[in-house]
């Protein structure tokens, strides 16, 4: 039976849950900065993520109660109907209705943690969750324009660069610098890290892991009942069918790129996640639903929770949320099989991993943001999929997906593999 209990104190609010299930995710490829996905509208790529999802799944999209989508950057000019469109063209029916998420890169766990909480009160059977990001198309824009400019001086800013400082603190960058500072992480580990993480996805895509969860993108028209057709074409491609972030490197090639943010470093271009262009869907079902359907189901989720903390060192969010949530259902990190932290930053992701103590064996696995990318509404969802189809692969049972969030926050989610 389905059922949800919330919890609020210092250290993290959220919800534990009992009888909500993960039937499935799939993601498109995540595709470079400019890439081949570059040209496809946000909208378009959830549509795609969610057709997989549902047909991988088995479920009947006209049985999706809800819609609940993350999306960060609004890419195309109907982004305010992105939700809903996404529903729509995945085959929900008309009287699901869509919301939309914005948790920064928390955004995806955040869709997934909403979902079970409308299953745990009742108010859906299945909910069809979505994060999508064409980080490629942010917009410049132009905040004054309407109020006019004074001759010769037009204003605009690249919202994708200006996005990534926090006005009421320091840039992205430079907080994971601080965090650096704050543990005493040499330039060397962290290029380390991020050898790492692009050593670990290329044997994890050697050993064609990541098949399970890719569905390729082609140029196609998109069609749904007696909607208007959606054209969806490619950058320079007829079809992408793997990341196009991931990069063969070596630590000498790394220790030769210059610090971004700060003169002392450690980060640089290297050690920072990638700039990438993709989608994410998952299935949320209650377990009546699942036993009903004869699905099989790929996991439960058994918590989530939110933090807040000091937006100087916002890339440290994962450990009070991981702390919190792992308190509220009386584990111990001991128990946890495999950890996904959204690697933001090298630094970042190895100064979480430093305060708590983890076992470094148990984290990215299968490598992490550094190598994929991060699309910011999309990563959640990502970390949550990959997660519980590495639990899966390894006979592993509990995991813990986590990200840092803009702004001083982090959120975690706690994951059995069935």
């Amino acid at each position: 039976m389905k059922s949800a209990k919330g919890f609020c104190t210092k250290e993290g609010v959220g919800t534990l849950f009992d009888g909500v299930l993960v039937v499935e995710g799939q993601r498109t490829p995540f595709g470079k900065y400019t890439g081949a996905l570059s040209t496809v509208t946000p909208t378009d790529l959830g549509i795609v993520a969610s057709r997989a999802v549902i047909k991988k799944s088995g479920v009947e999209a006209s049985e999706i109660d809800q819609v609940i989508v993350s999306n960060i950057g609004q890419g195309s000019a109907d982004a305010f109907f992105l939700p809903r469109h996404i529903g729509l063209y995945a085959g929900a029916p008309l009287e699901a209705p869509a919301s939309l998420v914005q948790r920064i890169c928390g955004s995806g766990i955040e869709v997934i943690g909403q979902a079970a909480e409308q299953i745990a009160l009742g108010k859906a059977q299945l909910v069809l969750g979505c994060g999508t990001d064409t980080m490629s198309r942010f917009p410049l824009v132009s905040f004054g324009a309407r109020q006019g400019f004074q001759l010769g001086k037009p204003e605009f800013v690249d919202l994708l660069w200006e996005a990534l400082n926090d006005t009421a603190a320091v840039p992205m960058g430079m907080t994971a610098d601080n965090v650096a500072k704050k543990y005493a992480l040499k330039r060397e580990e962290v290029d380390a890290f991020a050898n790492r993480s692009q050593e670990r996805y290329q044997a994890a895509k050697a050993k064609n892991f990541f098949a399970d969860e890719i569905t390729p993108v082609e140029n196609l028209v998109i069609e749904a009942g007696n909607f208007h057709k959606r054209k969806l074409k490619l950058n320079r491609v007829e079809k992408l069918t793997d990341d196009e972030h991931p990069r063969q490197t070596s630590l000498d090639q790394l220790a030769k790129l210059p610090f971004v943010f700060s003169k002392e470093g450690p980060t640089t271009a290297g050690s920072a996640s990638g700039i990438v262009d993709g989608a994410c869907a998952v299935l949320i079902a209650s377990d009546e639903y699942v036993q009903k359907r004869k699905l099989k189901p790929i996991g439960r989720v058994l918590g989530v929770c939110a933090s807040g903390l000091d937006p100087n060192v916002m890339g440290l969010g994962p450990v009070p949320a991981i702390k919190c949530l792992l308190g509220q259902l009386k584990l111990n990190m001991g128990q946890i099989d495999l950890f996904e932290i959204n690697e933001a930053f090298g630094a970042q992701c190895l100064g979480v991993a430093r305060a708590l103590e983890l076992d470094e064996n148990k984290l990215n696995v299968h490598g992490g943001a550094i190598a994929i990318g991060h699309p910011l509404g999309a990563t959640g969802q990502r970390l949550v999929t990959t997660l519980l189809k590495g639990l899966r692969a390894r006979g592993g049972k509990l995991g813990v997906a986590s990200a840092c969030i803009g702004g001083g926050q982090g959120i975690a989610m706690v994951v059995e593999a069935l």
